[in-house]
């Protein structure tokens, strides 16, 4: 798997997605409370450095490597 997320990306990612997770435990009692457990998906993303989605659509937001 290469990496296909950036730097900022991933710390956006990883931020969104403990925000959402916090929102879930936050607001256990709403009756959509359980969609804020999408809040997994950028956290998992982040903290791997490589989105599926991206590499469907082709898109990498790191650094080109200089040769």
């Amino acid at each position: 798997m290469t990496k296909n997320v950036g730097k900022i990306d991933r710390i956006l990612r990883i931020v969104v997605g403990l925000a959402l997770i916090a929102g879930f435990f936050m607001n256990r009692d709403g009756s959509y409370s359980w969609l804020y457990l999408i809040g997994i998906i950028p956290l998992v993303t982040g903290l791997m450095g490589n989105c599926a989605l991206y590499s469907i659509l082709g898109i990498s937001t790191c650094p080109l490597e200089k040769k």
